[in-house]
């Protein structure tokens, strides 16, 4: 590759790299504005790889307990570390969230960030090479409904944030009985099957709806090549 072409590959990756930061930073702030709306004081981090949203609210200006859960080993190793330096970012125990408690199989994405309980879909990989499958884990699986009173002492308005790729109404079914005590979700919304099996953005608007929350805000996720959205991160607070 020529001198010129390398600068103009450098410039473009910087350029990408500005972009998304900047959207994760619009995104951050959006969804604080809910949270100072709303009085949010705390929140569950249910699929946390390795901290970006926990840094991202802190960035923002959320300064309440944070809990993050992670299954991935390698991932988790590396969000404890993140959060030595935070006192109210705690890290639970190497687990998925679900709606059992026992065991199961993970499998381990090439971006790490796409990995799921779930078989991913050819439309998936066909939008993200790297995504596709390298590996497993048996990870422990929990209940929300398990751990959260452990952690949610005298917290008044809980906020669950959902990053489970195609895993979300699992964890919402193993909610039950912690959902009506939290003020607001943010979870992924697929448009699209990405991972086999998983309910699609209606049923997940549906059912939070149903539970007794407003969809407050749509963000930009996961786009193919062509421009297609794939995925979106919806926010819900309970509008009183």
């Amino acid at each position: 590759m020529s001198d010129v072409r390398k600068r103009v590959s450098a410039l473009l990756k910087k350029v990408r790299i500005g972009r998304r930061g900047s959207t994760a930073k619009r995104a951050a702030r959006q969804l604080l504005q809910g949270f100072e709306r709303f009085g949010i004081d705390f929140v569950f981090d249910v699929g946390a790889n390795t901290g970006q949203f926990a840094q991202q609210i802190r960035g923002a200006g959320f300064s309440g307990p944070i809990v993050s859960f992670e299954p991935l080993s390698d991932a988790h190793k590396k969000l404890r570390e993140a959060a030595t330096s935070d006192a109210r970012w705690s890290v639970h125990d190497r687990c998925a969230l679900g709606d059992s408690d026992g065991s199961t199989v993970i499998y381990i994405a090439g971006n790490s960030v796409s990995s799921s309980i779930m078989t991913m879909s050819q439309a998936h990989e066909d939008a993200a090479p790297g995504s596709a499958y390298v590996g497993q884990e048996t990870v422990p699986v929990w209940r929300l409904d398990s751990v959260a009173a452990s952690y949610l002492g005298v917290a008044r308005r809980p906020f669950l944030k959902i990053d489970t790729q195609g895993f979300e109404w699992h964890v919402l079914t193993g909610a039950r009985e912690t959902l009506p005590r939290l003020e607001g979700v943010l979870c992924e919304l697929s448009l699209v099957v990405l991972y086999e099996g998983q309910h699609l953005w209606r049923e997940t608007i549906d059912r939070l709806e149903a539970a007794g929350f407003t969809l407050w805000g749509l963000q930009p996720g996961f786009t193919d090549k062509y421009g297609r959205n794939l995925q979106v991160d919806a926010i819900f607070f309970r509008v009183r």
